[in-house]
């Protein structure tokens, strides 16, 4: 007899919600399989601890890209999350959705059921919204969603000069319209962050029918005569089979879902030929279509020393903060960093906005791995909807190597052209006389020897940065180069669904935690409604 009726490979912002719904009735035998650790960690408790998480190993898969040709050879750094709650565990828990032709253009795309008037309900269904419901918000779901309990004072000047530079005032992104400048909203609860892991896996951990393995890396997806019929997978104990009666749910993310893919033996003929992998079904899109939001940042002086920083006193600062906190979850170490931003429109005929800003009020470089004395505000500048399109392979058919990440940033003309466009406007905000007021006038990134569209090209080649937000690579669909189906399903092989960002046809414009959520929580009711059908 089969050890489970579903095996969901992943354990975070969608691998988490299916574990809770498709075990709710107590019954169906869940197994959920996660390569990290468990998520116990202060680092991952207190919002703060991001910077940790950036920089650390233990719960990041610390990905690195291939040589970017565009960006002058650069590999560039990509952290995942590594434990229970994935990407959520260690992201800056900004809580966004996109606008509705996102979604839309995914149904246009061949994915029926997946448009804003069919997700809308969805999001507001797993959303408690700490401001209450509306029109666009729910309350008594699942996921919390919070106002920042004591932003830094420079985030507010940040608003206000967006403003000064002709940006509008938004005070909900995910209300009635997406442009303009104001505070985000974040996945907290009670200053304390609210992972995929905290609403979903707490609820349902201590269920007799849910299996949680952590440090649990499938190498494998074991098919018999195109049908997925268990995992293989690698545990202290040592390599084990586990098998599934109903099906196994692919839920590791835009970079592993496609990698165990290719690594079973499913994806283009001569990816898998190349690294001697037996070819079972052939499926040219695997790992390819992927998209991802490059970001550049601007950089200025922080004089009145308000920031955070490194500097004479500072370490005092951060006790004075840490003491804060345990007492009231507030200040510095409830804040995720990026407390303030906003979405702008290059030209007044735009549809969508087509740049996305996050204001930190410190001096952030590579991913904070680079630590630079002193005081500043950065301000990142990313463009949402690029037509660059790159893919993930293989390096070796090692199930435990690094895949190879090929994002081909920048290799259509149009995304250099919008990213320099959103960067000059935030490098306007950035000197603002109410900026100029606070950094005295100090750039120090770009700097103000960098003046001509060819200097800043220059710079955003040598600087840019990935803003996390990879997707597309098992897309939905029902064209040549789709992976999955409408309903999730692997073309041509039975009992198999992939469920995660790596589904997305085109990348939403914003952060896609909160759609990754909601993927989740689609796939677990289609998942239920297939299983009720068949039952019949």
């Amino acid at each position: 007899m089969p050890d489970y009726d579903y095996i969901i490979v992943g354990a975070g912002s969608a691998g988490s919600v299916l574990a809770n719904r498709l075990s709710a009735d107590g019954v169906t035998r869940v197994c959920l399989l996660e390569a990290g650790k468990p998520d116990n960690s202060m680092l991952i408790d207190i919002p703060f601890g991001i910077l940790g998480l950036l920089t650390s190993k233990t719960y990041n898969w610390y990905f690195n890209t291939a040589p970017q040709a565009n960006l002058n050879n650069r590999r560039l750094y990509w952290p995942r999350g590594k434990t229970l709650g994935g990407s959520s565990s260690i992201n800056a828990m900004i809580y966004m959705r996109g606008v509705p032709a996102d979604y839309d253009e995914w149904e246009a795309l061949g994915a029926p059921g997946w448009g804003w008037e069919s997700l809308l309900p969805v999001f507001k269904q797993l959303e408690n919204n700490e401001r209450g419901a509306d029109e666009f918000h729910g309350s008594g779901g699942a996921l919390n969603v919070a106002d920042l309990r004591q932003p830094n004072p420079l985030s507010e000047l940040f608003i206000q000069a967006a403003v000064e530079a002709g940006l509008p005032i938004n005070n909900d992104f995910n209300g009635a319209s997406q442009e303009g400048v104001g505070p985000y909203q974040v996945t907290q609860k009670n200053g304390r962050r609210y992972s995929a892991a905290r609403a979903f896996l707490d609820a349902a951990k201590t269920r007799a029918n849910l299996t949680i393995l952590t440090e649990a890396h499938v190498t494998k997806i074991l098919l018999e005569d195109k049908r997925a019929t268990g995992v293989e997978v690698k545990t202290s104990e040592g390599i084990q089979r586990l098998m599934a009666r109903r099906e196994i749910i692919l839920a590791g993310g835009a970079i592993n879902s496609p990698q165990l893919l290719l690594l079973s033996g499913i994806g283009p003929q001569a990816v898998l030929a190349k690294h001697n992998i037996q070819p079972l079904h052939e499926l040219p899109g695997v790992g390819q279509n992927l998209q991802d939001h490059l970001d550049a940042t601007v950089i200025v002086k922080d004089k009145t020393n308000r920031s955070i920083g490194i500097g004479p006193g500072s370490a005092f600062t951060l006790f004075k903060a840490f003491l804060q906190y345990r007492k009231s979850g507030s200040g510095l170490f409830a804040s995720n960093a990026a407390e303030a931003g906003g979405f702008a429109k290059l030209t007044p005929e735009s549809q969508r906005p087509e740049i996305q800003f996050h204001f930190v009020p410190t001096i952030l470089r590579n991913h904070g791995r680079t630590l630079t004395p002193g005081y500043g505000m950065t301000l990142h500048c990313c463009q949402l909807r690029p037509k660059s399109r790159g893919y993930i392979g293989l390096k070796s058919n090692d199930p435990f190597a690094a895949p190879l990440i090929q994002p081909n940033y920048l290799s259509h003309d149009d995304d250099l052209a919008e990213l320099l466009a959103g960067y000059k406007l935030g490098r306007r905000i950035m000197n603002t006389a109410l900026m100029k007021s606070v950094a005295g006038g100090v750039e120090i990134e770009p700097g103000a020897g960098v003046a001509s569209d060819a200097q800043l090209i220059e710079h955003i080649r040598n600087n840019a940065e990935t803003i996390y937000h990879p997707v597309g690579t098992c897309k939905m669909g029902h064209d040549d180069m789709a992976v999955v189906d409408d309903r999730l399903r692997v073309h041509g092989i039975a009992n198999l669904r992939v469920a995660d960002a790596s589904i997305m046809p085109r990348v939403i414009g914003g952060n896609t935690n909160a759609p990754t959520i909601v993927i989740g929580e689609k796939a677990a009711r289609m998942i239920l409604a297939d299983c009720n059908e068949a039952a019949v």
